[in-house]
This record gives C-alpha cells, sequence and structure tokens, in this order.
C-alpha cells in the first residue's frame, strides 16, 4: 500500500474547500484501486470509501449537485483528503472496514461493535487438561469452540457441560496446590484429578468426549456412553451405571438448553436485518456443528437513508474485520458488491467463503427467525427511546429547565477515609445508559483533603471541564452535557456551580440529589442554584428515572474504587524501589522473608542476596533510609 500525500496541493489552496478543492487533487489521483478519506477543518474524518479507480470515484464528488443531499453536505464540509493505494480492489475493501471501525466516520454506516466473542477452550500440555472459557486472541496448545454470542450464553453451556463431564476449571496453580478436593468436585463438576480421584487414562476419556461433543459427534458420544452404561449394568456396577446415567441426562440438557438447533447446517453464521423508524437492527445467529451458540442483536448508525444491501454490505465488511468468518454466511437479502465482498472474506479466512440468500427449505426457515428476532428486537428498542424520550421531556417540565436535555452526566465519588478515591460520572440521553462514555478519575491534586467530598467534586469538574473547553469549546461534538447531576445537597451544589462560575460556562444546567432521610428511597430532596428544594411524587416515573441514574453512577464509581483497592492490596513497598523487578523482588523476599525486613536490613545484608549487585544495594539501602543519620 502507498500513501499518497497531497499536503502540498492541499496547502496551496487553502481558500479551496468542497467541490472545488476535490477538483484540483483528481490531477494527482491515479487509477489505481485504493481508500480514501474526507477530512472536516478540525481534522476529523467525515467519510472513508474505496474504490477500484480512485481518479474515477473520487470525480463524482466535484460534482455535488447529483449526490444526495447527505453526501452534498459531506462534500461542502471538506477541507482535505488523504488517499492510500492498494495492491487491489479486495484489499481496499479490507482497508476500508477497518479504518471505519477505528475511525467512525460521520457520514459512514458505522457498525457500534468492540467486544470479541467468548470461546470454550481445551488446553493441552497437561496430564489433565482444563476447560474453560476465552475471550481474546487464539493461542497454540488449545481447542477452541465457539464463537458463543454472549458471555451468559458461554457460562450456561459451561455449567451444563461440567455435569456432564466433570473436567476441571482450575488454573494449573491452583490445581498443582491442592490436598483435598474443592467445592466443584462436592458438586460433581470436577473429577479432582488433582488428588488422584480419577484415573489419568480414565480422565483422558472424558477429555475425548468433550471433543467429540463440542466437535459435532453428539449422536457418537451418546451412543458410546449408552453402551458403557450397558456394560457396566452387566457387571453389576451400579455406581458407575449411575454416573453414565447423569451425563447422557447432562448431554440431553445441554441440547434442549442450546434452543434452535439444526442439522441443515454444520457451521454457519445467519445474518438478517429490518429497518424501522430511520433505524437498522441487524441479528447475526451463530451456528456451529449443528449447535445454536446463541444471537445478538447491532443497530449500526448513519444508516438512515442507505439501502438495505448497502447496509449489510457495510455491516459484513466491518462484522469480519476482526473475525473469521465460517465457510458459509446465509444472509436474508443479497449485500452489494457480493462478488468483491465474498472475496475479501476468503482472502482473510484462508478459505472459500460463501454468502447465500437461501430461497426455501430449511435454511430459509433459519434466516426468517433471524428476520423476525430483528424485527422484534427493533421494535423493542423504539418503544424503550420512546419511554425514554417522554422521560426526559417530563424532566425538562419537572425542574423547568430550557430544553430537553440530549446528553445527561451524573456525577459520584468513593473512597474509605480518602484512600484510593476514585471520581466518576455516567452518560445517559434518549437512548438510554451510555455505558461507552462513562469516565473515572483519581483523585490526586495535592490540595483536595483525604476525606473532603467536595474537594473531590471540585476536582472532578474542573479536570472534565477544562478539557472539554479545550477539545471542544464549540460545543460541536456532543461531548458537553446539558445537564449535570451530582450526588449531594446544596454543599456539592454550591462547589459544581462555583467550579462551572470559575471557568466561565453557560447553559449546562446543574442538579443536586440529596438522600431523603434515614436515606430512604422515595424522599430524595432536588436542589438548583438559586431556587428552593424540591421533592418528587413517590410513584412520578422522572423520580424513578433518576433514582436509577443515581444508582448507576454510584455503582459505577464504587466498581471502579474496589478495583483500585484490590490493586493496592497486591502491591508492596518494594514495587516503589527504582530498578526493583519481579525476579529481583523474589530473591529478596526469599532470602529476607518480609518487605518489612528487606526495608530494615544493613547495607552488607542486601549485598548478599543473589541476584542484586552492590549498586542496586545501595539503591535500595538509600531508597528506604533516606534522611536517615
Amino acid at each position: 500500500m502507498t500513501t499518497i500525500d497531497l499536503e502540498r496541493e492541499v496547502s496551496a489552496v487553502p481558500a479551496k474547500t468542497g467541490a472545488a478543492l476535490i477538483h484540483d487533487l483528481l490531477r494527482h489521483l491515479p487509477n489505481a484501486p485504493g481508500v480514501y478519506r474526507m477530512m472536516d477543518a478540525k481534522g476529523s474524518v467525515l467519510y472513508v470509501g474505496k474504490a477500484k479507480s480512485l481518479k474515477k470515484r473520487v470525480v463524482t464528488y466535484t460534482k455535488p449537485q447529483g449526490l444526495p443531499a447527505r453526501l452534498q453536505r459531506m462534500v461542502a464540509l471538506t477541507v482535505a483528503m488523504e488517499f492510500v493505494t492498494t495492491g487491489s480492489e479486495v484489499e481496499a475493501l479490507l482497508l476500508e472496514a477497518n479504518l471505519i471501525k477505528r475511525l467512525r466516520p460521520t457520514f459512514n454506516i458505522v457498525l457500534r461493535d468492540d467486544k470479541s466473542f467468548p470461546y470454550l477452550y481445551l488446553r493441552w500440555g497437561h496430564d489433565f487438561p482444563m476447560i474453560g472459557k476465552h475471550r481474546g486472541a487464539k493461542r497454540d496448545g488449545a481447542d477452541y469452540f465457539g464463537p458463543f454470542a454472549s458471555a451468559g450464553a458461554v457460562n450456561e453451556t459451561l455449567n451444563a457441560l461440567l455435569r456432564a463431564f466433570p473436567l476441571r476449571s482450575c488454573r494449573d496453580s491452583i490445581f498443582d496446590n491442592r490436598t483435598r478436593p474443592c467445592l466443584q468436585y462436592q458438586i460433581k463438576r470436577c473429577s479432582a484429578p488433582c488428588v488422584g480421584r480419577i484415573a489419568k487414562d480414565d480422565y483422558a476419556r472424558i477429555v475425548e468426549d468433550v471433543r467429540g461433543f463440542l466437535g459435532g459427534a453428539t449422536r457418537e458420544v451418546q451412543a458410546k456412553l449408552q453402551a458403557e452404561m450397558g456394560q457396566a449394568a452387566e457387571r453389576l456396577d451400579f455406581e458407575k451405571a449411575a454416573v453414565l446415567r447423569d451425563r447422557l441426562k447432562a448431554i440431553a440438557h445441554i441440547a434442549s438448553k442450546q434452543g434452535i438447533n439444526t442439522g441443515a447446517v454444520e457451521d454457519a453464521d445467519v445474518i438478517a436485518l429490518h429497518h424501522d423508524g430511520g433505524q437498522v437492527c441487524v441479528q447475526a445467529f451463530f451456528y456451529r456443528a449443528g449447535k445454536n451458540y446463541g444471537n445478538r442483536a447491532y443497530y449500526p448508525a448513519h444508516a438512515k437513508d442507505s439501502e438495505p444491501a448497502d447496509v449489510l454490505a457495510a455491516f459484513l465488511a466491518q462484522f469480519y474485520s476482526e473475525r473469521l468468518p465460517p465457510k458459509l454466511v446465509l444472509v436474508g437479502e443479497l449485500p452489494s458488491e457480493l462478488a468483491l465482498l465474498s472475496e475479501a472474506l476468503s482472502l482473510k479466512a484462508g478459505r472459500k467463503v460463501e454468502i447465500r440468500e437461501p430461497k426455501r427449505g430449511p435454511l430459509r426457515d433459519l434466516v426468517e427467525i433471524a428476520r423476525r428476532n430483528a424485527k422484534e428486537a427493533l421494535a423493542r428498542r423504539l418503544a424503550d427511546q420512546a419511554s425514554q424520550a417522554r422521560l426526559l421531556e417530563q424532566l425538562a417540565e419537572r425542574f423547568d429547565l430550557d430544553a430537553t436535555p440530549e446528553r445527561v452526566e451524573v456525577y459520584d465519588n468513593s473512597h474509605i477515609q480518602g484512600t484510593n478515591a476514585v471520581g466518576s460520572f455516567i452518560v445517559a440521553g434518549p437512548e438510554g445508559l451510555d455505558k461507552k462514555q462513562y469516565r473515572t478519575f483519581t483523585i490526586k491534586a495535592p490540595e483536595t483533603g483525604t476525606s473532603d467530598d467536595y474537594a473531590m467534586m471540585r476536582e472532578v469538574l474542573t479536570r472534565r471541564f477544562t478539557r472539554l473547553l479545550k477539545e471542544d469549546p464549540e460545543r460541536q461534538s456532543g461531548t458537553w452535557p446539558d445537564l449535570v447531576l451530582v450526588d449531594g445537597g446544596a454543599g456539592q451544589l454550591s462547589s459544581a456551580q462555583g467550579v462551572l462560575d470559575e471557568l466561565g460556562i453557560e447553559g449546562v444546567a446543574l442538579i443536586g440529589v440529596a438522600k431523603g432521610p434515614d436515606r430512604d428511597a422515595g424522599r430524595e430532596r432536588f436542589f438548583r442554584t438559586g431556587r428552593d428544594p424540591v421533592m418528587l411524587d413517590a410513584r412520578d416515573p422522572v423520580l424513578y428515572l433518576l433514582q436509577r441514574w443515581r444508582d448507576e453512577a454510584h455503582r459505577f464509581a464504587i466498581t471502579k474504587h474496589r478495583g483500585k483497592r484490590t490493586k493496592a492490596i497486591g502491591q508492596s513497598v518494594l514495587d516503589t524501589v527504582p530498578g526493583i523487578g519481579g525476579k529481583r523482588k523474589k530473591a529478596l523476599l526469599h532470602h529476607f522473608g518480609s518487605a518489612r525486613d528487606v526495608a530494615a536490613a544493613s547495607l552488607g545484608d542486601l549485598e548478599q542476596v543473589p541476584g542484586v549487585s552492590k549498586a542496586v544495594a545501595r539503591a535500595i539501602y538509600d531508597h528506604f533510609h533516606e534522611g536517615s543519620s
């Protein structure tokens, strides 16, 4: 790939923007495949596109009158463009999908998804292989089964699987140090190989059964277990027969919990969409080894004016940009540029990938199930948004706000006597809580008291709004709140108002939420600057909304505080000594027994530790004895 540097040409015509700018750039573009980016005056990417010929594709933007109104606006905002040539149009498609996911341009259809899928895995390299769940990059030395649509789906399958096949799910460090069976053995979800309750050969047979079951050989595994159960009964080994009977029951339970299973396909993703109310929902079902591994709904952004075929093409390109596609992808309708998309997915997977729209039969039934789920999920989403919008309108009425808030930020602090103090805020709007916008602040200003909640709130708000003023002084990005809620009464409200006054910020409404007497929910008082506090009716839906926001803010702050506290507990005073890594820390603790004894050790004793040179020993000694005579 080659980047075409047009910085000189762009700067040579600074007065030109939009179609005129694009026209001047045309003479430098080749008839070659590549990717282009259109940017506005702030340097933000407006659009990422790919082309078989950059020159022929970009020329269409020089005549904006023939474009839809949305693209006319995009062209008018363009002040710069960047171009990258690629070896083929397929490479351009893959690069375009990656850039769209990373940059999230304003005028592209964007798949709002940043989560990897969980898998089940069997890890080898041990006499007793372990089973567990995994998310992220796959590693050598393990068999992976999935993907599952959600953590809930993989957890449910793993729990049921352990009832049928009692393998260990503990880490090696735990396995190697057990002296008696753990709780998993007591509830019959592990065979306790750690303390010799099962022979290596018997455990290996269970592992093979698991591989067969997860690999799709369910009937073969069931037939094998049934035969073994019959043989055990003939030998009058009724205890063994009962174990195998329970294992067969658990396998049947797993199959029933997996919902819509099918014999029509082995490995396939089934994808269908539904659009309504200016929004689109895409449902993806995952089938592996004929089993349903769950489904997930997606709501691509900026898809309002796009055709379904274009939405599906953009979805598939971005969805598989970080995931390996299966051999077969069943769709409700064919995406645009089908041949190119199929070739790109095949290139990424290293094998042929077929995108097919089934017209009849059991495969069509699977697509219709996905389409129906997309329709129902979008209907629920639209209903929730309508309800949320009404609640925001009522909130504006209750507190006499100038306008219905589009973005609400709710602030809270968490600490224990000032230690590991954390400030945070959550974000809510017409579509509900936006967890990707949540933020935390480590309280670190020296002037902030160790347990002064007012000072903590001032620090958090000062840092938040100072950054907003720096990054978006014109309030164009949508990251400025219309309404700020702070957890506390008149004092916290006064602190928050003081910060906004000092920074010269206007147009941001403030509300303080004070807990009721004895912290009773439903008796909260709400404070606004220059007004008397008010209470809402205990059955007012707006009160429920505010309580949910406050509780979510409190939950988020507590979670982050606990994370910092847990991390701090695991730290040692040796971690603060420059030049002390894991190996030296281990050697020091092994030699002296504790970090306290290391701190009290003489220089000569420190020099006796293996792996600690005289210079390092001097650094350790000086660190703990600085200022001593």
